[in-house]
């Protein structure tokens, strides 16, 4: 008997299936039909307003880039629709639940892929809502990559975002506003859970020691791919996501009483808000110039400038990072001390040696060369011989003059170690790695999918349970037979059944509150009475 052919995968399963594996687990299914007729009026009500209200003031390629994305104004894009259109972009798209993990998100977007949050908003927040929904990730994002320069902008400004480095308090400030977005969009939240929410996020920013690198990087992304204006500083267009996919910011922040500014490198620098409307916003020239800056943020990152900038950055974000080595070896780890040299070694590089605590991962080009050691890894900076077993001396020109026996590729034991006759605390067992420069320091682990492999069960991710309590609450709100009207009134559009629509709006008296189902029947009444 002849065996059934296998199905092919959907192009959504295509774009899962070419994920590396410690990225797929944060994709969540869209479960289209689990999108209530609600979510749908919803959807159209932003939608076709959206598209009116944007013709003249989005960017020139957002409205034919919503057809060449998949995205239609009638009904929620399913994913399959997107990834048929983003193949021929060089994109894909995955579905997610709120607010992942930066480094997930800043990843994602560096391999051409868009994470979207697979729920919609509420008609209560239908103008505006912190949390990650459909609306903002498809409508607010996916049409702009029409634009190919735009497209390779966000590509880089992932990669950038995913190199930066993040500190310890840039993880309370993500807990907090993921914890915020998911009250905002819970039907039966209080006033007091909502305001201790934002108390949450005021207290977690306020712990922040330091502006870090990843909180810089964010700011960019926020004032361009989220919130950018770009053309005539006197008429500029829309094409940042957060404008795009909101009524309310569309319309307020092209009045008088948002700030208009040159877009430059002081983004960066400048905080935001996300609980309230900006009130200024940046001006890009054009697309290229969205590259210059972004290129001069670059500069100012620990992986491009290195040395002791990069190990100052890694050292007082007290988080897992990686330095990158001469002859390009990779080291993964805790920066927990730097010895400064008696004079500069190589350009920036004023280091003698530098401390990482375990567990230390040793990788090249971003691929692992075996599990992580356990213990702490030393780098010494300035050249020198090790023999390939046994003892040994190392006398540098830092002042640094070291001890031990070699015992493996990097292992050594019995460490000792001076600087200009004073004695260095050292571990007796460790990594000795030497090295005559430092090109890189970069945020994360070099490589991601192997530190996942063997740490990621420690902070898995999943939706919590306030997440799941919210949704849920949110799909019960709808009573079966106002989901019935929503879904009726529909099809009557659909089919443009006159008569029906009057039958309708008699049995939609029955719920004067639900404002959204009587402004779609009224206007759908208008439309039936036009010649």
């Amino acid at each position: 008997m002849m065996a059934s052919p296998t199905a092919s995968p959907s192009p959504t399963q295509r774009a899962i299936d070419r994920l590396p594996a410690h990225l797929r687990r944060y994709v969540a299914e869209q479960d289209y039909g689990a999108y209530t007729p609600r979510d749908h009026a919803v959807w159209r009500h932003i939608l076709h307003r959206l598209a009116d209200r944007l013709k003249d003031t989005a960017h020139a390629s957002y409205l034919s880039g919503l057809a060449a994305t998949g995205i239609g104004l009638e009904r929620i894009p399913s994913l399959d629709e997107m990834n048929l259109k983003l193949e021929g972009l060089g994109w894909c798209a995955v579905g997610v639940r709120g607010f992942i993990p930066p480094a997930v998100f800043t990843e994602l977007q560096s391999l051409g892929v868009l994470a979207i949050a697979a729920d919609i908003r509420s008609h209560e927040h239908i103008e505006y809502t912190p949390a990650p929904d459909i609306v903002h990730e498809s409508a607010g994002h996916a049409p702009i990559l029409a634009d190919r320069r735009y497209a390779d902008y966000l590509k880089r400004c992932g990669e950038a975002g995913f190199r930066a480095i993040a500190s310890v308090e840039d993880q309370a400030v993500y807990e907090a506003i993921r914890n915020l977005s998911v009250v905002k969009e819970d039907p039966e939240a209080t006033g007091a859970e909502v305001h201790l929410a934002e108390e949450r996020l005021r207290a977690a920013s306020a712990s922040r020691r330091y502006v870090s690198e990843s909180t810089r990087a964010s700011r960019l992304y926020w004032w361009t791919a989220e919130y950018g204006l770009v053309g005539d500083l006197a008429d500029p267009k829309l094409y940042g996501a957060g404008l795009l996919s909101s009524l309310g910011e569309a319309a307020h922040c092209l009045t008088p009483a948002v700030a208009k500014v040159p877009l430059s490198l002081v983004c960066v620098d400048t905080e935001y808000d996300i609980t309230r409307m900006q009130p200024q916003l940046f001006v890009a020239r054009d697309f290229d110039h969205l590259f210059e800056v972004l290129e001069a943020f670059e500069a100012t990152l620990g992986w491009r400038r290195g040395g002791d900038h990069g190990l100052e950055e890694a050292l007082r974000a007290r988080t897992v990072n990686h330095l990158g080595l001469e002859g390009g070896l990779e080291i993964t780890g805790k920066v927990v001390a730097r010895i400064p040299a008696r004079g500069e070694l190589a350009p920036g590089l004023s280091t003698a040696l530098a401390r990482v605590e375990g567990p230390v991962m040793i990788s090249r080009q971003g691929v692992a060369e075996a599990p992580p050691w356990p213990g702490t890894a030393v780098v010494a900076f300035g050249t020198g011989t090790l023999p390939a077993r046994g003892p040994f001396s190392l006398d540098l020109p830092s002042g640094l003059f070291l001890t031990g026996f070699r015992v493996g590729e990097h292992e050594v034991i019995n460490l000792r170690g001076h600087q200009d006759g004073r004695p260095l605390d050292l571990p007796s067992w460790a990594l000795l790695f030497l090295s005559s420069g430092l090109p890189s320091v970069a945020g994360g682990p070099a490589d991601p999918g192997a530190w996942d492999r063997w740490y990621g069960s420690q902070g898995t991710f999943a939706e919590g349970e306030a997440e799941a309590q919210a949704r849920a609450r949110k799909a019960s709100s709808l009573a079966p037979d106002l989901a019935a009207l929503y879904r009726e009134a529909r099809e009557a559009r659909e089919a443009g059944d006159g008569p029906r629509l009057q039958a309708l709006a008699t049995r939609a008296r029955t719920y004067p509150g639900e404002w959204l189902l009587q402004e779609e029947l009224a206007e759908l009444e208008t439309q039936e009475a036009r010649p």
